[in-house]
């Protein structure tokens, strides 16, 4: 795996562009409801999505609802609770039938186990919850174990181990499974697909973008599928800021260019 990021080589009108949120486009804080981009960050996502006519998908465990309010004003493709929903190009809204009681019954269960250990934190979706431990690192294994088993007891549900993060959600849906949906629809389709992500729940979006002949960045340390890594979302950014200003002076050189050949 290099530690650079890929070239800058990259041709807006034949890349698609996937980012994870949480440890890709945001920094991983300890309250997950105080995440953020910087407004710079968020320009440049808008102008990266004009630039590749749209092409640009967020690909994340967050429900769709929360990455709105935290990418707005922009309005982009999503895929959210890893793939569980999603938004398409054109706006059209994609979430399976869920099975409500046993997401009610689900969240009961996990309130009552966060309720029992100070600085758990129960994050509600959709399609399952998800019970953060960044507070209290020392309840990995206690966490853990819980979380198997929920899943022994709500075998509909697929047991899903992030960063500091253990999640129910409904289904068997991934991240690699979101980014193969985009790529068969417009604007995506047959384009060079590019994603970036952090962590292991990202691997099966990474290992997709390989065998689809993309580029997948590797945001930290930790073994990953990815052919390229970045330090940080820091480096995510700035690398993603050099793709914008390289695509805006392709943009700007293009009419210079048929003026000339015209004169």
């Amino acid at each position: 795996m290099s530690d650079l990021p890929p070239p800058l080589t990259l041709d807006p009108a034949r890349t698609a562009i996937f980012l994870d949120f949480d440890g890709t486009l945001a920094e991983i804080v300890e309250d997950p409801t105080k995440a953020s981009c910087p407004p710079q960050v968020l320009a440049c996502l808008q102008n990266l999505y004009s630039a590749c006519g749209g092409a640009l998908a967020v690909v994340s465990g967050r429900a769709i609802a929360q990455l709105d309010d935290f990418l707005g004003p922009a309005r982009l493709p999503l895929a959210g609770i890893h793939g569980l929903e999603r938004r398409t190009a054109d706006g059209r809204r994609e979430t399976p039938v869920i099975d409500a009681a046993a997401v009610t019954k689900l969240s009961a269960q996990a309130s009552a186990f966060v309720e029992g250990h100070k600085e758990l934190l129960c994050e509600f979706k959709i399609g399952g919850v998800a019970i953060h431990y960044r507070k209290r690192p020392d309840l990995q294994f206690e966490v853990l174990r819980f979380g198997e088993l929920l899943a022994e007891d709500h075998p509909s549900f697929r047991l899903i181990r992030g960063k500091m993060v253990v999640e129910l959600a409904f289904g068997h849906h991934d991240k690699g499974g979101a980014i193969q949906a985009f790529m068969s629809e417009k604007p995506f389709a047959g384009r060079q697909p590019v994603f970036a992500g952090d962590d292991v729940t990202d691997e099966d979006g990474l290992r997709r973008v390989g065998q689809l002949g993309g580029i997948g960045i590797k945001i930290g340390p930790g073994p990953s599928s990815a052919a390229f890594r970045l330090a940080s979302p820091r480096q995510l950014w700035a690398w993603l800021l050099a793709v914008e200003q390289d695509w805006s002076a392709s943009k700007a050189a293009g009419p210079a260019l048929e003026q000339a050949a015209a004169g």
